[in-house]
């Protein structure tokens, strides 16, 4: 029976990137823990299939004209709410079977810490004399919100490996009732005996390469696995040197930029690899390739290492245009890259002068020729909907990547906790009244470009990718054609239901959806920004 457990609670929402929710985070802390002596397990509460249809938040309301029905088409965004994972009944008997005197639960993304106050209310009741602690970017910017809770006996702030290290120990001596016991426990916050919270700044650990490598032996690689071999995060920095406006782990947030040593680094990939048969390493870094020379000595030793067994590298957390040249997409290609995922924000100079980015669209568009030279992929992500940002603005970002070779990744806006845009929104008055709204699938924002419109940008943007998928194909794109409501029940092809909606959208720019029963119904549509899409796109210049 393990002395800890460490949790990562399940998560309500229209949909989950299962390959992005493998929980690094616990893994670098478990490894600490036992490195002092502790028995830890991992409960990853999202390494399921399981999920259930729930009914939509009360606050979501808003949304059903968005996603109100059913589409079977490619231009489909959401529709059903779901609970993903381990029911919470289920996850407090796991706890309670555990025996651990000490358990840690991740909160770390601000919309479903609702979620890791649940989990700690239902593990408090199966197992009520362990303490909980709870940490994760949202525990450290709002440690308010889930001190609230009573299961919640502490909140860790920051980086929690050595932190948690030093509570075990104070709580295993039964000794966590003793404030002076807690004082010198980095990033801790707690009730004093009036109700107040004692609170220090977030823990940041100084030397990352003093820390044990991840103990990734605790998750459930076969859930986790991709082609029928394991897939892997890993860190080799923390925090960024760039100060863009939209991110809470600039260089303002407080977190300071540390890489890895390139040693360090490449014992972890040849560990996931030789161990745990590691197909697919994610980079989950916010600025991998910023420090050309560090970056160049890691793509040297990970070539070496994949003469012995090929894998494949990915950074899906993106990577900045400027950073990158040739040289280095070579060496990227060789070592194991396939796909480049650029984050680009705007094309647009005063939008990226609000965001605090430089222009990136020089490098980007070199980039993408590079791309193709070399046979490697490319997605680039572009945001819409921050406050003060026009939709027009978004419009012609996607107007440009549509002639490229690239797959148009358009991120909806959401005011991060920690971010300056939060505080920009705050300022403004558009915050979104309740926490749980704070999501791209929510459209948290209607400020300069409302809802409406940027739902309408995320459909163009799955119309210009399926537009590219026939391109890519060499089918040829649908003539206009007017709408007749025609019955499509016997048409089931994804395809073949994408063709005849392109044709009605290239006539009248109204964008339908086709529900599993075949009814076509129209989802609302800013035509204003789809019929200049359709004029200045140049798809109809054939006809």
């Amino acid at each position: 029976m393990p002395d800890i457990v460490l949790v990562q609670p399940p998560i309500e929402d229209f949909f989950l990137t299962a390959k992005r929710t493998i929980p690094y985070g616990l893994a670098c802390i478990a490894a600490s823990l036992e490195e002092q002596g502790f028995s830890v397990a991992i409960i990853d509460a999202l390494a399921t299939n399981k999920s259930k249809i729930i009914p939509w938040p009360q606050e979501m309301a808003y949304l059903a004209q968005h996603y109100g029905k059913p589409d079977a088409s490619p231009f489909a965004l959401f529709h059903h709410y779901k609970h993903f994972g381990f029911s919470f009944v289920h996850l407090g008997q796991l706890v309670q079977q555990s025996g651990a005197f000490l358990v840690g639960i991740s909160a770390l993304f601000t919309p479903y810490y609702k979620s890791a106050l649940e989990a700690a209310v239902t593990i408090k009741k199966h197992h009520p004399d362990c303490c909980i602690v709870v940490g994760g970017h949202h525990a450290t910017v709002l440690p308010e919100t889930v001190m609230k809770c009573k299961a919640v006996d502490f909140v860790i702030r920051g980086e929690g490996e050595v932190a948690l290290s030093r509570l075990a120990a104070v709580v295993k001596k039964g000794r966590a009732a003793d404030q002076e016991q807690l004082v010198n426990i980095p990033g801790l916050v707690w009730r004093r005996e009036d109700g107040s919270l004692h609170m220090v700044k977030p823990a940041v650990i100084g030397k990352l390469d003093s820390r044990p490598l991840p103990a990734t032996q605790l998750l459930k690689q076969s859930f986790y696995r991709r082609k029928k071999r394991g897939s892997a995060v890993i860190m080799a920095s923390r925090g960024c040197p760039l100060r863009c406006s939209y991110c809470a782990v600039s260089a303002d947030s407080g977190l300071p930029y540390r890489r890895r040593g390139v040693a360090s680094v490449l014992r972890e990939i040849e560990l996931a690899v030789s161990r745990d048969n590691v197909g697919f390493i994610d980079f989950e870094d916010e600025n991998l390739t910023i420090n050309r020379s560090w970056f160049m000595d890691l793509l040297t030793g990970i070539s070496a290492l994949r003469k012995k067994r090929d894998f494949e590298l990915r950074a899906m957390n993106g990577l900045y245009p400027p950073s990158l040249d040739e040289t280095m997409i070579v060496a990227m290609r060789k070592a194991g890259f396939r796909t480049l995922n650029l984050a680009v924000g705007s094309f647009d100079s005063q939008q990226l002068k609000q965001f605090r980015r430089p222009d990136v669209g020089h490098a980007h568009d070199r980039l993408l020729k590079l791309c193709k030279k070399h046979g490697l992929d490319a997605v680039s992500y572009i945001i819409a909907g921050a406050p003060g940002q026009q939709a027009e603005t978004s419009l012609n970002d996607l107007l440009r990547l549509e002639r490229q070779n690239t797959i148009v990744g358009l991120s909806v806006f959401y005011p991060a906790p920690g971010s300056l845009d939060y505080r920009r929104a705050a300022d403004f008055g558009i915050l979104p009244p309740h926490l749980s709204l704070i999501r791209s699938s929510a459209l948290p924002l209607s400020h300069t470009t409302n809802r409406g419109e940027v739902a309408t940008l995320l459909r163009l943007s799955r119309i210009i990718n399926f537009i590219k998928s026939l391109q890519k194909n060499q089918i040829s794109l649908p003539a206009p054609k007017a709408f007749s409501n025609p019955d499509l029940s016997a048409c089931t092809e994804r395809m073949e239901r994408g063709l005849l909606l392109l044709g009605w959208f290239f006539d009248d720019g109204v964008i339908r959806g086709i529900t599993p029963e075949g009814e076509v119904y129209e989802h609302p549509t800013a035509l204003d920004l789809t019929r200049k899409f359709i004029r200045k796109s140049g798809y109809l210049v054939n006809f």
